[in-house]
């Protein structure tokens, strides 16, 4: 039995709105259409982890100056943080638990397309969508998997200069703390969706696209005219 075989009443679900809207539009698109609706079901969330990165980011010298006020004093430095929190009304937290709320969300939609069924016999631009790049054959499959390559590392790119922004801007503060070595290479970590749809069939790799699109769109708004944050989207 599958680790995630709990989810097969969810994904179930999930199949079978997918299949209704794959009858009156190409599966593809359907795919599409399902994906962005369920982000725009989850955008609250999005929204409240936003609000949680901006306090948490409007706060951070704040934190900073603690840290070094009370170093080596653990239980105070605890205290004083407490009452920093309570005081703007804050919590360390804020911009955690909605994202981690909508993880159960993702993996559903993610095992609905990398589990085998009949959704994966359709077809974009006749290559079939439960095909994995490795078994692709003839121009017109690669130029596909080409094109949806292409995307998901545009789509990088953007989280990737995002990224690069945060870092500068929190190494300009005042309070900055000296860079570890290792953290210079997490922007990096923005193409990790281009490597990880080489190893899913073609459905998945459509729905990635289409959420890291989304992700990537949603959080440019969320975010517009302030200073980035670091931060990892959810897929």
């Amino acid at each position: 039995m599958s680790l995630f075989a709990f989810l097969d009443p969810a994904v179930g679900l999930a199949h079978d709105v997918v299949s209704a809207l794959a009858e009156v539009l190409p599966t593809a698109l359907a795919i599409v259409l399902f994906t962005v609706c369920v982000r725009l079901a989850l955008h609250p969330l999005a929204r409240a982890a936003a609000r949680g990165e901006k306090a948490r980011a409007r706060l951070a010298p704040k934190v900073a100056e603690l840290n070094r006020k009370h170093k080596g004093r653990p239980e105070k430095l605890q205290a004083a943080l407490a009452e920093l929190y309570k005081e703007e009304k804050a919590s360390p937290f804020a911009g955690c638990l909605p994202m981690l709320v909508q993880i159960p969300f993702f993996s559903v939609m993610y095992r609905l397309f990398t589990t085998p069924n009949d959704l994966l016999g359709h077809t974009l631009f006749g290559v079939p969508l439960g095909l994995h790049v490795g078994s692709a054959q003839g121009a017109a499959q690669w130029v596909v998997f080409g094109v949806l390559y292409a995307g998901l590392a545009a789509v990088g790119y953007a989280g990737f200069r995002r990224a690069r922004r945060a870092q500068a801007a929190q190494a300009a503060q005042p309070t900055a703390q000296p860079g570890q070595p290792g953290l210079a290479f997490l922007p990096y970590l923005s193409f990790g969706t281009v490597l990880f749809a080489a190893l899913v069939p073609l459905a998945a790799g459509v729905y990635l696209l289409t959420t890291t699109a989304w992700s990537a769109a949603e959080r440019a708004w969320l975010h517009r005219g302030s200073v980035p944050v670091p931060g990892v989207a959810l897929v």
